[in-house]
């Protein structure tokens, strides 16, 4: 059996000895799990994209996030879908946390201008297909059993050739940024939860701001 090593921060490797877990088995079921995704996402790229289709393959994808595919090949208008189509559909479906993060950015999303990607025959370019792998890849690295449309933004920023990973970049919004602020928001979801502090002023603002968040995330555990 190949044999791949895993390096580890001092801090978590120690912990990890303490805890006496079976690395081998958790990175082996780890993996296995991100490689079905991906190959999903890869089937889904090489077939016809209808709404039927994105729904039953996309199991992942968050109700939103399916939303915003839909809307990109809408934006696309029969064509090849590209990275710019992709942040398009984002924009346009408007309500979700990938939107709430570019503000809290300081990041007008309605003025954000992305050119488009090399056209080719049908389903996504090269580029946006690539932003799509990469986006199960950051919800695999956050922990994430869901992909939503907060980890498709951190994979258009990451991704180097599509016109919607400059545009974000340019404004602003890199992948280490956007990671940090996606991490900020679920971190403020969790304290909001955090019945011992119901009485604080600054945890009712929190909450008030996070309402959509929360909603979003309550939605998604109950599924």
């Amino acid at each position: 059996m190949p044999k791949i090593n895993v390096y580890l921060p001092d801090e978590l490797a120690d912990a990890v000895r303490d805890a006496g877990l079976p690395v081998s088995a958790i990175c082996q079921r780890a993996l296995e799990f991100a490689v079905r995704r991906i190959t999903t996402i890869r089937q889904t790229v090489l077939s016809a994209i209808d709404d039927e289709e994105l729904g039953t393959q996309l199991t992942s994808f968050t109700a939103r996030a399916v939303a915003v595919l839909k809307l990109a090949r809408d934006a696309a208008g029969g064509g090849q879908i590209g990275t710019s189509h992709l942040l398009q559909g984002m924009i346009t479906e408007g309500s979700n946390m990938a939107v709430a993060i570019l503000r809290s950015m300081e990041i007008n999303p309605s003025r954000l201008t992305s050119p488009a990607d090399e056209t080719g025959d049908g389903g996504f370019s090269r580029p946006a297909a690539t932003a799509l792998e990469l986006a199960v890849a950051e919800a695999t690295a956050l922990g994430h059993n869901y992909v939503g449309c907060e980890h498709l933004l951190i994979g258009l920023a990451v991704e180097t050739e599509g016109g919607a990973g400059r545009a974000l970049r340019e404004a602003g919004a890199d992948a280490k940024s956007l990671r940090r602020s996606v991490s900020a928001a679920l971190a403020g979801y969790t304290q909001a939860k955090n019945p011992a502090a119901q009485n604080s002023a600054l945890l009712m603002l929190v909450r008030r701001e996070l309402a959509p968040l929360i909603k979003r995330v309550e939605a998604l555990e109950s599924r």
